[in-house]
C-alpha cells in the first residue's frame, strides 16, 4: 500500500486550513488541506512501519468542495503522530482540530474532534510563543536585509499571537479572525508601518503572558483520555482486519 493509498483510503478527518480557515482569504489564496489518516493496525506488525505523515497532491475524500482559484496543498498525519503533536500543543495541529471548514469526517474523526478539549492546556503558552519567536526572527531578518518584512507573514504572526492570547483568556481556541479581518489585511497590504506592527506584536505577547497566569486551561493535557482513544481505535482496526481476513493477506504480501 503506497502512502497515497493510505491517505486516500483511510482518512478519518480532513479540513481546509490557512487563510481560508482564518477568514483572511483573498481571490488568489491557495487552499491548504490538512488530514488525519488511520493506518490499519496490521501494517504496524511489519518491519517497515506506515509513514507518520504524507505530503503531496492527491485526492482526499471530501464531503464538500472548497472552491479555489489558487493551488491546493495537502498534508496528512497518521492518527497517532497527530495526537502526539496535539498533546505537545503544536499550534498547527491544534488549529486543525478547530477549522470551520471540514472536508471529510467519519466516526473516528468525530471521536477525534470530541477530544479537542483534552489536548488543550497552558502548555500552549510556551509552544505558541516559541513558534512565534521563530517567525519573528525571520521577519526581523527580512527587515535587516530588505528594509521591510514579508507583510503576509507579519499578518499571520499577528493572527497567531491573537489566537494564543484569546485561548489563554477563555480556554477556547478560535481560529477565525472575525472583526480583525480588515485590520490584518491592511498589514498584509503593507499599509501599516513596521513600527506599529512591532508594537502590536509586543502588546499581544504581553497580554498572553498576563493571561497565562490566570488561564482557565489545565496545566497539562488529558493524556489518559487520548491514550484510551488511540488504544481503542487500534484494537478495533485489528479486529476488523482479522474478521475480514485482511490480517493474513496483509502479512503475506
Amino acid at each position: 500500500m503506497t502512502p497515497e493509498q493510505l491517505v486516500a483510503d483511510h482518512t478519518v478527518y480532513s479540513c481546509v486550513m490557512g487563510s481560508r480557515a482564518f477568514g483572511l482569504a483573498t481571490e488568489d489564496s491557495d487552499t491548504d488541506v490538512r488530514g488525519v489518516y488511520l493506518a490499519p493496525t496490521p501494517l504496524f506488525w511489519r518491519f517497515e512501519r506506515p509513514p507518520t505523515h504524507v505530503e503531496g497532491r492527491w485526492g482526499l475524500p471530501c464531503s464538500n468542495e472548497v472552491e479555489s482559484s489558487g493551488r491546493v496543498e495537502q498534508f496528512s498525519w497518521e492518527l497517532e503522530r497527530f495526537c502526539e503533536l496535539a498533546l505537545r500543543a503544536n499550534p498547527n495541529v491544534l488549529e486543525c482540530l478547530h477549522s470551520p471548514l471540514v472536508q471529510h469526517i467519519d466516526d473516528t474523526g468525530r471521536e477525534l474532534l470530541a477530544l479537542r478539549e483534552a489536548f488543550l492546556s497552558r502548555q500552549a503558552h510556551q509552544t505558541f510563543a516559541r513558534y512565534a519567536l521563530g517567525q519573528r526572527r525571520k521577519l526581523d531578518a527580512d527587515v535587516r536585509q530588505y528594509g521591510a518584512p514579508r507583510w503576509k507573514h507579519a499578518m499571520h504572526l499577528l493572527r497567531l499571537l491573537t489566537s494564543c492570547r484569546d485561548l489563554l483568556r477563555t480556554g477556547a481556541l478560535t481560529i477565525d479572525v472575525g472583526a480583525e479581518r480588515e485590520r490584518l489585511l491592511a498589514v498584509r497590504r503593507g499599509e501599516v508601518s513596521w513600527t506599529e506592527v512591532e508594537s502590536w506584536m509586543a502588546r499581544l505577547a504581553a497580554e498572553s503572558d498576563q493571561a497565562a497566569a490566570r488561564s482557565p486551561l489545565p496545566s497539562e493535557p488529558d493524556r489518559a483520555r487520548v491514550a484510551d482513544f488511540l488504544f481503542r481505535v487500534r484494537r478495533e482496526s485489528a479486529l476488523e482486519a482479522d474478521t475480514s481476513g485482511a490480517v493474513r493477506s496483509t502479512l503475506n504480501t
